[in-house]
């Protein structure tokens, strides 16, 4: 009987170490292996990706390119650029593949993209061979052992581990990889369609990665940056797996750290080095097992002598909440990226609504500018120009580095939702996704439904405030100073309040408190932008709005949720798009804010409060601006990458 030939496929599962996937491939002693990496359009060019998760992408891959070649130095990550879904069919026939292998995805695009390519693989006669390894338990298993609901909470997701058995300890690194078959690209590249390609807003040239099969030099190499087109990063943080290790070794050197970490008391100001582990991007990418991490940690927690921290704050702790999230996405699906027929997402009417498919009941990717205060709010929090220096700073850092620790996600998610802005989630989520180089589709959506009080946190009254929270941290005010340096010479009793300062403190500091962030100085003088609200007027609208649709208590699948007729039940003055009786489904708007800015960059200063057309408070800046600002043109892409205008109806 002939021995297999194996296609060993990665995807989220960039390490030779602990991979059970990996490890069947090998077990079925075969002829030869293919180690390959599909160029998948679907990340190309249509989930948000910034240039930052892009490169640690790129170096997780070289480094495992390097790994396989050092266990055989005729092998290596052959990096092919087709979509699996076109690919495979040729492949397997090109090779005389007799078995495919791949670690198991149950993100809602993995999961429809691998049940395509397992039908494909059937087809041509090819056996599939699928391991679980990308979360501590199998989550499919989790969902079916928590009475196959989505897990919600921490102890769900305990309960229902229980029931599975202990965490599987992991598995070392083969010593030896077989030699792959004869590498033969006979056939030709199906292209895929690149538009929309909604990340070309990180490209500042062509894209050539789809230019040939193997690659420009036909070695199958990982691409380079700029054959993707895009701009260079600018986060500090390097990926791979040899990085990981190394990373992983030091911590648990530290066994009093490692043992006793708790992350509600980790200083979220800390820099250089910070406060948390940083190991996240490479469990995204599996670079790093959870297993590898979740073992090593426990291990110096059962022998340590003195009081260890337990779940869920420990370091153990963080990888079940990450299974919890995982869970929840498993069983839902592509719903549980929005709010709109989720069963377990409380429907808020945010401002800023998503565009939801009348077809598929999914959004778009695009939303409507239901209030253009509003609109002003969410591009200057993305801008990292609030004017509350805490929030900025975390803004700057997150778009520069592509990190930021999870309590300053904590506080600008509630920030933007509902401890500030009155923002849609999703809009927050899709800005996460962008820059966040530990981005998993799971635990954005997740974190972001659990700081917007909308699923597996409902205490909405609990506003991280942008002064006092940074203060108990950090008083010297630091970090704000590294990230936000038009503020490096204020006294830090000014630093969390430069708004504050008297105007001769403020030039003898070198930067004036003034307009909205667009401005930068004259040359003499800095400009730091004066606050877009008073957070604590704000804060109130927020909690008395969350408060309403508690009240109410809709979520997202009730009736009236998906065809609109949830207005009813909220009073026309209520926050949010909530006018007249009935309307499109969800949150969305027949007719945007006329007011609308392309930018919002006209006023200076905040205002006390008027009413607008609708009777809804708003600022007098918001409404001046709407008189003198030129109105966006259909389909004028802002900040966030897609926007679509509505047309008025005569």
């Amino acid at each position: 009987m002939p021995k297999p030939r194996v296609i060993y496929w990665f995807r989220t599962d960039l390490r030779l170490h602990d991979s059970p996937a990996l490890q069947a491939a090998l077990d079925l002693k075969p002829e030869c292996l293919y180690p390959i990496w599909t160029w998948d359009p679907h990340y190309v060019y249509r989930a948000r990706v910034g240039s930052n998760r892009w490169q640690f992408l790129l170096d997780c891959q070289n480094d495992l390119s390097k790994s396989i070649t050092k266990l055989n130095s005729k092998s290596k990550l052959l990096l092919i650029r087709e979509a699996p879904q076109t690919l495979f069919p040729k492949l397997f026939k090109e090779w005389k593949i007799t078995h495919l292998v791949f670690e198991k995805d149950t993100d809602a695009y993995g999961r429809e993209r691998d049940d395509e390519v397992k039908e494909l693989a059937k087809e041509a006669g090819v056996e599939v061979v699928i391991r679980p390894g990308r979360t501590l338990y199998d989550s499919d298993e989790l969902v079916k052992a928590n009475h196959n609901k989505p897990t919600m909470s921490m102890s769900q997701v305990q309960a229902a581990g229980a029931k599975i058995g202990d965490i599987v300890r992991p598995i070392p690194a083969p010593k030896a990889l077989p030699d792959p078959g004869l590498i033969t690209l006979s056939f030709n590249q199906q292209k895929p369609a690149s538009s929309p390609d909604i990340n070309s807003i990180q490209r500042d040239a062509e894209d050539k990665s789809y230019h040939a099969l193997a690659g420009p030099n036909q070695d199958f190499a990982v691409p380079t940056m700029d054959e993707l087109g895009l701009k260079p990063a600018t986060t500090p943080h390097r990926g791979g797996e040899t990085i990981a290790l190394k990373m992983l070794d030091d911590i648990i050197a530290n066994e009093d750290y490692t043992a006793t970490f708790e992350k509600p008391k980790t200083a979220p100001t800390a820099f250089e080095p910070q406060a948390t582990t940083l190991l996240s991007p490479y469990l995204h990418f599996g670079a790093l097992s959870c297993r590898e991490f979740y073992w090593r940690a426990q291990d110096i927690v059962s022998k340590y002598k003195g009081k260890a921290s337990q779940p869920p704050v420990s370091l153990t702790g963080q990888l079940l909440f990450r299974d919890m999230y995982f869970g929840a996405q498993a069983a839902l699906g592509y719903v549980f990226g929005q709010t709109y027929n989720n069963p377990r997402c409380r429907f808020i009417p945010w401002h800023l609504p998503s565009e939801i498919d009348p077809n598929s009941g999914l959004i778009t990717g695009k939303y409507l500018v239901d209030n253009a205060e509003a609109e002003i709010f969410f591009k200057r929090w993305k801008e990292g120009r609030t004017g509350f220096p805490w929030i900025d700073a975390l803004m700057r850092q997150l778009k520069q580095e592509g990190w930021i620790h999870h309590l300053g996600r904590h506080a600008v998610a509630c920030f933007l939702t509902r401890g500030g802005c009155y923002v849609d989630w999703e809009r927050g989520a899709e800005v996460f996704e962008e820059w966040l180089i530990d981005h998993e589709a799971a635990c954005n959506i997740g974190n972001w439904q659990w700081l917007s009080c909308t699923a597996f946190f409902a205490q909405f009254y609990r506003c991280y405030s942008p002064i006092a929270f940074p203060q108990k941290w950090d008083k010297d005010g630091n970090f704000v100073r590294k990230y936000v340096p038009e503020l490096e010479h204020f006294d830090k009793k000014y630093i969390y309040e430069p708004w504050k300062a008297p105007i001769v403190d403020q030039k003898k500091w070198g930067c004036l408190v003034k307009g909205n962030g667009i401005e930068t100085g004259d040359g003499k003088l800095k400009m730091y932008p004066k606050p877009m609200f008073d957070f604590a007027t704000q804060r109130e609208v927020c909690i008395q709005g969350m408060k309403n649709a508690y009240q109410i208590g809709l979520y997202g699948n009730d009736p009236k949720v998906l065809d609109g007729t949830w207005r009813k039940l909220f009073d026309d003055n209520a926050e949010g798009p909530t006018e007249g009786s009935k309307g499109l489904p969800g949150a969305q708007v027949e007719h945007e804010d006329e007011n609308a800015e392309a930018d919002g960059t006209n006023g200076e200063d905040s205002a006390a409060p008027t009413k607008s057309k609708t009777g809804k408070t708003t600022s007098k800046k918001a409404a001046e601006q709407g008189k003198t600002g030129h109105k966006r043109e259909a389909s004028q892409g802002t900040l966030d990458g897609m926007f679509t205008r509505k047309k008025k109806k005569d």
